[in-house]
């Protein structure tokens, strides 16, 4: 029999027998958690996986066909007897050698005497023989055979232990075998069992704590699984990995930090030590952008390399998406691990294998919240290995241990995908640096628990890096005194500056007919319905059409239409305004223009041929914005059936030059363009003519029809109603519009007497 041995350290659970302080085995019973005893459970988990019994909850009492198979083979008898219980075991576990078996005999006869002096009588000694052979069988045959070596078997029990259960135990922990038993609910059940703890200790080491929410062994296991499969993932380990962040002492800036000699950071060979963090606002705004290019410089100047990205990390080209062979996945291990084969780096084999780990491990994170969409995923992945191979060469050109790069970023992660490239160059050799002087533009998205974070005060609008000297532009104390005044007068003040915004969106007014006068001369600001949301402006505008002569008046008709024609006026007389036969060198370019129903915009504004060059960049932003939108609007009939949507491309890079001119002059606070198109005869309005209205509408111009005729004009192009129609008055044909801007409008009598003396005049 062995005797019960305290514990001098966890390790001496695998000591092989001869090795132990004490010959003897171990019986603890584990109520508290911490990472010690966590370790613990794994290793102690994996022995006894390979070299004894796992017990998760209770062992099943025998079942019939047990207890049939046992009668069988043994029959139901049963003496009190050493030699009896001997015997049963030679025949029941012919594999136990005679050591063994004695041992065990020995051990079951010595349990079953102590539950007879506890008043048990035969047949429930009988019925505790015959379930403890039935277990042996079934569940512990494993360890009986190894009973009395020098490596001793283990037991490990998760769970509630029950009386009968822990005798059965007792009996393999004497014959031999070291025993743990997980108690995630505490030591009150096994108390029951063993109120003076005889059979077993508690462990009791520093630190100990509740167990973990939802812990167990199979939880414990699908993370080992996971780990396991996670390593085939990474192929050969890399020989050294990152230090981040952990060498700062905290008390420099991090600017400081950052400008720190890599030799003067750690001197571990199997580490490289990089800076990872992101900083809010400025330190100082007279000082800022100086700071920011000698920082530069030193990095320069010292032999580092530097990437410096400002406002936007450019989206993978279909060239560099098509140099990412992809194939058919099935699961995310199987995309992952293809995809990991595109990381090459020739000239440095460790610095390849750092890459590939961070790119799993970052992948592996994604596959959290990407899970049901593998198509997703694999995106990310690629977009991931299109920058990784976009900047390899600045960051890593004849890359050597213990050589840092460094990544600056100039405002901010703006989605996920940016985010996912932060937190996997921050695992590389290299010191990412992101600047977010401006507390009131669009926060960064980056979250990540290995991020440092420096808050400033003060705020400073900067979009671009001041990386060379041309570009170095130093503000002075009264620019800033400015600018926060301006802060102060132009925030939700409902008070504008001059092109104050550079995005907007139009909303178009329902009215009645008498208010398109009373609002044409109004500025925006005073429209209802006008609004700013996120540095956008919502612009109420009017698009309306007007069929009809109130009373038939043609005077009246003609001068309504005379006092609308603003100096930001464009007037249409004639229809067509724009003939669909007329030369549009603009239609051999749209297919270039167009393509899959997006706009190339850098194809677009780098064309010879392009006519709004000139234009400021916002204004032709937004030309191509409401350009883009009324052909995903498919508001024009035709859009993506028959070509109409190249129609509209070319339509819109051919407007006459006061248009253009009007568009560049919008300030979308105050008061807007207008477009007034007189139909008066029979002649259809044009394709191209609905385009141009639609387009304006979107870009902010209020546009009214005068259509005396009542005639159906630029809704025959339409796919929807998108006008408010006014029926003023009869229907009047065959008019000729005289010159508005010439015309006058003779004054009507307004009182008895007047219309009595004055008539004829």
């Amino acid at each position: 029999m062995f005797e019960h041995k305290k514990l001098r350290g966890l390790d001496d659970y695998f000591k092989e027998l001869n090795a132990r302080p004490e010959k003897g085995v171990y019986f603890y019973r584990i109520c508290g958690y911490n990472e010690q005893v966590a370790e613990f459970i794994k290793r102690y988990y994996e022995a006894a996986r390979t070299g004894g019994v796992i017990i998760e909850g209770r062992i099943p009492n025998p079942d019939n066909k047990n207890l049939a198979y046992f009668e069988e083979m043994m029959g139901m008898d049963f003496n009190m007897d050493l030699n009896f219980l001997t015997m049963k075991l030679k025949k029941w576990l012919p594999r136990m050698n005679d050591y063994q078996r004695n041992t065990v005999a020995g051990s079951i006869y010595n349990t079953l005497s102590e539950l007879r002096r506890q008043g048990k009588n035969d047949n429930m000694l009988k019925n505790c023989y015959i379930k403890f052979m039935c277990w042996l069988y079934y569940k512990f045959e494993r360890v009986t055979a190894q009973l009395g070596e020098n490596k001793v078997p283990k037991i490990l029990y998760e769970g509630d232990i029950s009386n009968y259960e822990l005798l059965l135990i007792t009996v393999l922990s004497n014959a031999g075998c070291d025993v743990v038993l997980l108690e995630y609910n505490g030591d009150e059940g096994y108390l029951k069992a063993d109120p003076q703890s005889q059979v077993s200790y508690k462990l009791d080491i520093a630190g100990l704590g509740a167990f973990p929410e939802g812990y167990c062994l199979r939880g414990m296991r699908d993370m080992q699984q996971a780990e396991a499969s996670k390593q085939k993932l990474y192929g050969p380990a890399p020989k050294f990995s990152n230090c981040t962040n952990a060498w700062i002492s905290g008390e420099q800036d991090h600017i400081a930090e950052l400008k720190m000699p890599v030799s003067a950071r750690g001197n571990d060979p199997k580490l490289f030590y990089n800076i990872y963090t992101r900083i809010n606002g400025v330190w100082d705004k007279m000082t800022y952008l100086n700071d920011l290019y000698q920082m530069q410089l030193e990095i320069k100047n010292s032999g580092r390399r530097v990437v410096i990205v400002d406002e936007v990390i450019p989206l993978p080209t279909p060239d560099e998406i098509n140099n990412v062979p992809r194939k058919y996945y099935n699961k995310p291990e199987q995309m992952i691990a293809d995809l990991a084969l595109q990381i090459r780096y020739g000239n440095n084999i460790e610095l390849q294998r750092v890459m590939v780990k961070s790119f799993v491990d970052t992948m592996l994170d994604e596959c959290k919240n990407e899970s049901n969409n593998l198509n997703k995923l694999t995106n990310k992945a690629v977009y991931l290995i299109c920058w990784l191979k976009r900047y390899m060469a600045q960051l890593f050109a004849n890359w050597r241990m213990p050589e840092v790069a460094c990544f600056i970023y100039m405002g901010g992660c703006r989605n996920e995908n940016e985010a996912m490239f932060m937190r996997f160059i921050s695992r590389l050799p290299v010191d990412v640096l992101i600047l977010l002087p401006n507390l009131s533009a669009e926060k960064c998205c980056l979250t990540d628990k290995l991020l440092y974070e420096q808050n400033c005060v003060e705020s400073l609008d900067v979009k671009k890096f001041p990386a060379e000297n041309t570009q170095l532009q130093m503000a002075t104390l009264a620019y800033h005194a400015e600018r926060e005044l301006d802060t102060l007068m132009y925030h939700d003040s409902g008070i504008y500056r001059n092109r104050q915004y550079s995005k907007a969106n139009a909303v178009t007014l329902k009215t009645m007919y008498e208010e398109i006068a009373i609002l044409w001369k109004e500025e925006l600001k005073y429209r209802p319905n006008f609004s700013t949301v996120d540095d956008v402006v919502n612009m109420p505008v009017l698009f309306a059409k007007v069929s009809g002569v109130k009373d038939s008046d043609l005077e009246q008709y003609w001068g309504s239409i005379k006092q609308l024609l603003t100096p930001d006026t464009f007037l249409i007389t004639q229809a067509p305004y724009i003939s669909s036969d007329s030369y549009n060198e603009m239609k051999s370019y749209s297919t270039e223009f167009l393509k899959r129903g997006v706009l190339q915009r850098n194809v677009i504004k780098n064309h010879p041929s392009f006519r709004y060059g000139f234009l400021r960049d916002e204004i032709q932003d937004h030309i191509l914005d409401k350009l883009q939108l009324l052909i995903d609007s498919r508001m024009i009939k035709g859009t993506f059936e028959n070509g109409t949507e190249y129609t509209i491309v070319a339509t819109i890079m051919n407007m006459n030059m006061d248009l253009v001119r009007k568009i560049q002059s919008f300030d979308f606070t105050k008061t807007n363009p207008k477009l007034i198109y007189i139909n008066s005869g029979e002649r259809m309005i044009s394709l191209e003519d609905s385009i141009i209205v639609a387009f304006l509408n979107l870009v902010g111009f209020d546009v009214v029809f005068f259509v005396p005729t009542g005639y159906q004009s630029v809704e025959k192009h339409f796919n929807t109603v998108i006008m408010e129609e006014h029926q003023i008055g009869d229907y009047v044909y065959d008019l000729n519009v005289p010159d508005l801007r010439r015309f006058v409008v003779k004054k009507q009598p307004t009182s008895w007497r007047d219309r009595i003396f004055k008539r004829g005049k």
